[in-house]
């Protein structure tokens, strides 16, 4: 009995991990540009997903049944780009999006007269599949390494990178978490002391391929890269460090780590400068 439970278990586990997390969204008449209502649902939902790690990403767009063939298998194409374009833009990996087709129209079956607006308007509309990664991939052990504060404290020349870890972006923001809030005040507190050392202080982003640089949600500008290096900027000259011994600069992807894509969104210091005291 006790084998059979556990066979049972183990399937349940199988087909819930590979489940698709699907979500539509609708669009107007003859329109590919998305509602504000649908965006700001489209948004939840990269939300919800983001910390998935996806296998792919399958877009498709579809129309009602008026209008010729051809002109709906362009504007159904032209709604699935409309989508990926707000995957982009909020720096999910455009390499995991295997399907951005447009399908043309959606037959009506009519029930009522009455209720074939509705369905027209239900047809109108892009399918987004997420696949998760399955089997998930296991979790790397990580090797000991210096914290920031450790590096930051420690013998510096100038040329040095030092990864600013556990500061985290909300996805599309210029702004940190509550909790690395704390950590950049333990970095701002060193940083005060250590008077003779000049840096550089650069911010990145993720997948944002053939794009200059990823949207900041807030502004809508597409400099996210630089509005966080300027954040964090911003925050030391609060907290004490001297403006003249800073810079600030945006690096978009320039350097990708070629690793999991969250963790290009990340700032760093580079020492440029080390006077003698």
């Amino acid at each position: 009995m006790r084998p059979l439970i556990i066979l049972l278990c183990l399937i349940f586990q199988l087909s819930f991990a590979q489940k698709e997390l699907k979500h539509e969204v609708y669009f107007e008449t003859d329109q590919h540009v998305i509602p504000e209502t649908e965006h700001s649902r489209l948004l939840l939902f990269l939300s919800e997903i983001e910390d998935i790690d996806i296998e792919k990403v399958s877009i498709y767009g579809f129309t009602d049944d008026r209008g010729s063939d051809n002109y709906n298998l362009v504007l159904s194409q032209n709604r699935a780009d409309a989508i990926k374009e707000v995957f982009s833009n909020n720096e999910f990996d455009e390499t995991k999006m295997t399907n951005v087709d447009g399908k043309g129209k959606i037959l009506v079956n009519i029930i009522k007269e009455n209720d074939l607006n509705k369905i027209r308007g239900l047809n109108r509309k892009v399918e987004i599949i997420v696949t998760p990664v399955f089997p998930p991939k296991p979790v790397e052990e990580k090797p000991v390494v210096n914290t920031t504060e450790d590096l930051l404290k420690g013998e510096l020349k100038e040329g040095d990178k030092i990864l600013l870890d556990n500061l985290l972006f909300r996805t599309g923001y210029s702004y940190l978490t509550k909790e690395s809030k704390v950590v950049l005040d333990r970095i701002a507190e060193i940083l005060v002391e250590r008077t003779n050392v000049y840096f550089t202080i650069e911010g990145h982003v993720c997948c944002t391929q053939g794009q200059r640089d990823a949207i900041d949600r807030k502004t809508k500008k597409r400099n996210l890269s630089v509005a966080r290096a300027k954040y964090i900027y911003d925050y030391l000259v609060d907290k004490g460090v001297k403006h003249y011994r800073m810079k600030f600069v945006g690096m978009r992807r320039k350097q990708p780590l070629g690793g999991k894509p969250e963790l290009d969104r990340r700032v760093e210091i580079l020492v440029t400068r080390i006077y003698e005291k």
